[in-house]
């Protein structure tokens, strides 16, 4: 009891602010602050909370000929069991659209934008090549990974803050 008022904990992994303002308190919840730091060299990315990191994600990167751009970006959009549709790029002449789920699909599970329209983090159809430089360019992590990742950056607001380094 504080001041006459009764205060309840709030729910694990909530911090509680409240706010006095002149008569009137408001109770706000918020989600800690969360961070992405991908380390293209080490090819691992680092789901950082509050200063701490909580999780760590191997990932596959870009090869030398297409590179995974380096620099300070911010998540974007979360595109649910994308459809694949191929860049107009030469890699991709002669390769076919791919729906959802379809077993030639790159991209499973999610696509997370980070540098739109063409760089994103995806789940990939090839859990083999995490570890290696394989990619267009993107950050491929596993299904299971990427839809993890993916929920706990919806559950930080949808749009985190995502530094990727050498």
């Amino acid at each position: 009891m504080f001041g006459g008022r009764k205060w309840l904990a709030p729910a694990v992994g909530v911090s509680l602010v409240v706010l006095a303002v002149g008569a009137v308190t408001i109770n706000r919840a918020y989600s800690p602050s969360i961070r992405l730091d991908a380390d293209l060299s080490s090819r691992t990315l680092k789901v950082i909370e509050n200063g701490e990191v909580i999780r760590t994600y191997g990932i596959a990167v870009g090869r030398p000929k297409y590179p995974t751009p380096t620099g300070s970006f911010r998540t974007g959009d979360i595109d649910w069991n994308p459809a694949w549709v191929p860049p107009d790029r030469d890699w991709a002449k002669n390769k076919k659209p791919q729906a959802p789920g379809a077993p030639g699909n790159p991209l499973r599970g999610v696509k997370i934008y980070f540098r739109a329209p063409a760089y994103y983090i995806h789940g990939t159809n090839n859990p083999e090549s995490i570890g290696e430089a394989a990619s267009h360019g993107c950050i491929r992590m596993t299904e299971d990974d990427a839809v993890s990742l993916a929920h706990r950056i919806e559950r930080a607001g949808g749009s985190v803050p995502l530094e990727i380094h050498q």
